[in-house]
């Protein structure tokens, strides 16, 4: 026998032990993933303080699926609720943990983020036409999704998706309205995670497995859309703001929890999301590093 048969033999025999887990180990992981998942999401609902308000009882086995390795590309995440719903906070509670994980275990290109308000249209030159950004959104409404290119997002959480590098835009939210494009470098990574008002409508919402709406009673969110206005000094402009964008809410953000697989309630405390991920990345560890 020559070497080179040798070799083939034995790449033949690591691929056939390869297909063998890809195969057999995650059907036997895969049950036991899922019980797991179960367990810490029907417990969780049980709860007093639950942080989670509803779920689809299939995203559970698809959680599994990602988690066992049955599935092998990346997962991408979309948060969507309305503005002060806390979508913002629980995202970056999300990145963190798993950032924490990350580091613990010494794992790279774990979570990349891609910020849907980076995708509103550039209207700087409307804003100079106006003579200021609070006169240019008197006639221009940044509430409905057809004020932002969703279709560019959708191509590039699918491009890394596909395991490919993408430049992202990035917003100036200081009041110029200017975007600027091939911005930021995003790497592909385990996980894709996104929020922002319009996520989870039409034009977008095809890019992501996962599916998450924060709900929130509303004068909740109105308590803290009328703190966030006077921090940023919005001055009599608050209740013509608040009204447009909770009557928008009606049309365009509300509708999308029909679509989510889970909805959260976005008046919990943050400890309570970060514990709750932290039960589900405990599963990972029993499955891989224990």
């Amino acid at each position: 026998m020559t070497n080179y048969d040798t070799i083939t033999i034995t790449e033949q025999n690591q691929q056939a032990r390869k297909d063998y887990v890809t195969k057999s180990v995650p059907n036997r992981m895969i049950d036991r993933i899922e019980q797991n998942l179960h367990y810490i999401f029907e417990t969780e609902m049980k709860s007093s303080d639950s942080i989670i308000l509803d779920y689809k009882p299939d995203v559970i086995r698809r959680i599994a699926e990602f988690m066992s390795g049955m599935v092998t590309r990346s997962a991408s995440i979309g948060i969507a609720g309305e503005t002060a719903s806390g979508k913002s906070t629980i995202t970056l509670d999300i990145i963190e943990t798993i950032n924490a994980f990350a580091t613990e275990y010494d794992a790279s290109d774990i979570i990349t983020r891609v910020n849907t308000d980076d995708y509103y249209y550039d209207r700087s030159d409307m804003v100079k036409a106006a003579g200021s950004f609070a006169e240019f959104a008197k006639h221009y409404d940044l509430d409905v999704p057809q004020a932002l290119e969703l279709e560019l997002m959708s191509e590039h959480i699918k491009q890394l998706l596909s395991g490919k590098e993408v430049l992202l835009p990035k917003y100036d939210m200081s009041g110029t309205a200017i975007r600027h494009d091939n911005h930021t470098l995003a790497k592909p990574s385990r996980v894709i995670i996104s929020e922002g008002l319009f996520t989870l409508t039409d034009k977008v919402k095809s890019a992501f497995d996962f599916k998450i709406y924060v709900d929130i009673r509303e004068h909740i969110q109105k308590e803290r859309f009328y703190v966030r206005a006077e921090e940023r000094g919005l001055g009599s402009s608050a209740d013509a703001i608040y009204f447009n964008a909770n009557e928008k809410a009606k049309i365009y953000i509300r509708p999308c929890k029909e679509h989510a697989d889970i909805v959260l309630s976005g008046e919990s405390d943050r400890a309570r999301y970060k514990h709750f991920l932290n039960k589900i990345i405990s599963i990972i560890q029993r499955e891989y590093f224990v």
